[in-house]
């Protein structure tokens, strides 16, 4: 495979296109790339995400039919029962911690916003156990307002792009925001998300099976042959 990757020197210009171009690339390569947590409302996405910590997404969607049917509720949730609550939360681990989290959160949607999950990043981050990146996954795909979420495969995809070289989540948002429109910055999150779960891996990238490798600096990272790398792809899904 030719290499046409950036150099040390690619100049502010040159990298956004270069990104820009990767996200219409990896817009084709996933056409149905999506949140892969189930829900049916806000508070649902905001429980399954604060759950999704250290955590797949499918152990937590095996989980969530039961939670939601038994509390429906910001108000079902404050009033919960600890031990049932972390009962049925129990296997996507740090039970006691997610309880504490999801039991202080709705407690404060009753006392702060009448028992309804806010469309504000300001409001979401002020609830317990809810950061940034809890945040703006339920902003951009409960309330379509655009957010980008740095979990651990962007953050890894976003290094090895040469997008930045920042480690701090808040910094590699605010450097990636500023790289692609905004109106892409949930789907580019959603993107990133798909490809590192599914070729670009931390261990042993794809990269002989990867459609951007020619405008990736860390192309050689894993096996360049394409059979050898095509054993590495998981093609999910990993909802």
């Amino acid at each position: 495979m030719p290499r046409k990757v950036p150099s040390e020197g690619e100049s502010r210009l040159a990298l956004v296109r270069r990104a820009r171009r990767i996200n219409r690339i990896l817009a084709e390569t996933y056409p149905d790339a999506h949140c892969e947590l189930d829900f049916g409302s806000p508070l649902e996405l905001l429980v399954a995400t604060i759950l999704s910590a250290q955590c797949t997404d499918k152990r937590v969607n095996v989980v969530t039919p039961v939670l939601f049917a038994k509390y429906r509720t910001a108000g079902d949730y404050a009033a919960a029962d600890r031990e049932e609550l972390e009962e049925i939360i129990k296997t996507t681990g740090f039970y006691r911690a997610k309880a504490n989290s999801i039991i202080g959160m709705a407690q404060t949607l009753c006392e702060r916003h009448g028992g309804e999950v806010p469309g504000r990043l300001a409001d979401l981050v002020d609830l317990p156990g809810v950061g940034r990146k809890t945040a703006n996954v339920v902003l951009g795909n409960a309330f379509g307002v655009p957010g980008i979420t740095v979990d651990t495969h962007f953050q890894r995809l976003a290094r090895r792009f040469g997008w930045t070289a920042e480690t701090d989540p808040v910094k590699i948002e605010h450097e990636i925001g500023g790289l692609v429109p905004k109106s892409e910055w949930t789907m580019l999150s959603h993107r990133l998300i798909w490809h590192g779960r599914r070729i670009c891996h931390a261990r042993r990238p794809a990269c002989g099976a990867c459609p951007v490798a020619t405008l990736c600096p860390s192309y050689g990272t894993g096996p360049t042959d394409p059979a050898e790398a095509a054993k590495l792809v998981k093609p999910g899904p990993f909802s």
